[in-house]
């Protein structure tokens, strides 16, 4: 290879405009008169204001992007095993337990299992009436003519079908982009107790609630629309219960959560949901993994 010549130094840059040579006769008299500024002291006078302005778009693009990540979405799948739809929406769940969705929003996931599909050939052993009835409620609420399997329900408030991936994620991601007013704060104080301590808007009626999901759940079905087939299953409501109702923005309790035997412990989440009582919207939550003995 062959090299070229070699660079020069080039020459250092003193506190005023003479880079090079000295000035002489009325030149050096005309810049003395001007007193122009140290060109050093402009450049770095430029280069901090350009590195904090830098720096400064660089931290709130951090603040807002961490702001977004942690914004807990709450996602509830409306599901059966008797429905052959929904297999699908349930894979969809599996999945957003294990990965974050697009944009990094932090989730809350519960799986709602109906028991209206119970009657042609296979019961749900998940199934219950009062997610049947809390379905029921939000279908009251979007205007719905009536309730349908899989749907989901984002932040209580966007609805879509649960095998829609494209719109799940897409209701997701602008359920992050809002903020929610409430904030909910979980600490286990002894094993199998919790303490919760909501901060809410006065304003309105607020609903606490508490769930419990399990993960890593199957069912191989003997009957019905899904009957040879195993089921996955994540986030299953165990237990959904109204704690209370926020007054005066304030809500505080330590709630005993002894489990039942047939839950796995290593696989059990503890959220609470903070709801309009008007709306359905979800106003705050927060989660956390079950203590385990």
């Amino acid at each position: 290879m062959t090299r070229g010549p070699a660079l020069q130094p080039a020459a250092p840059i003193g506190d005023g405009y003479n880079l090079t040579s000295p000035l002489s006769g009325p030149a050096r008299t005309f810049a003395r008169g001007l007193k122009l500024p140290p060109l050093r002291r402009v450049l770095s006078c430029r280069m901090k204001k350009s590195l904090l302005f830098l720096a400064v778009a660089a931290l709130l693009a951090s603040v807002v992007s961490s702001a977004r990540a942690q914004t807990p979405v709450v996602v509830e799948l409306f599901t059966s095993e008797g429905c052959s739809s929904c297999p699908p929406a349930d894979a969809l769940l599996v999945k957003l337990s294990r990965e974050s969705p697009p944009g990094g929003a932090k989730l809350i996931l519960l799986g709602e299992h109906v028991d209206y599909w119970n009657y042609i050939g296979w019961t749900d052993r998940f199934s219950s009436s009062a997610f049947s009835d809390r379905q029921n409620t939000y279908a009251n609420h979007f205007h719905l003519g009536s309730v349908y399997t899989p749907q989901m329900v984002i932040d209580g408030h966007l609805q879509t079908v649960g095998n829609g991936a494209a719109e799940v994620y897409r209701d997701i991601s602008k359920a992050a982009a809002e903020p929610k007013p409430a904030q909910v704060t979980l600490r286990w104080e002894s094993q199998q107790k919790l303490n919760i301590a909501v901060h809410t808007p006065a304003s309105g009626q607020s609903k606490v609630l508490l769930a419990i999901t399990e993960d890593g759940l199957s069912t191989s079905v003997g009957g019905g629309e899904n009957g040879g087939r195993t089921l996955q299953h994540a986030a299953v409501v165990r237990q959904l219960r109204e704690l209370g109702t926020a007054t005066n923005g304030q809500f505080e309790a330590s709630i005993d959560l002894a489990p039942h035997p047939d839950w796995n412990q290593s696989k059990l989440k503890v959220a609470v949901l903070v709801q309009d009582a008007g709306s359905g919207r979800i106003l705050g939550a927060a989660s956390l993994d079950y203590v385990s003995k």
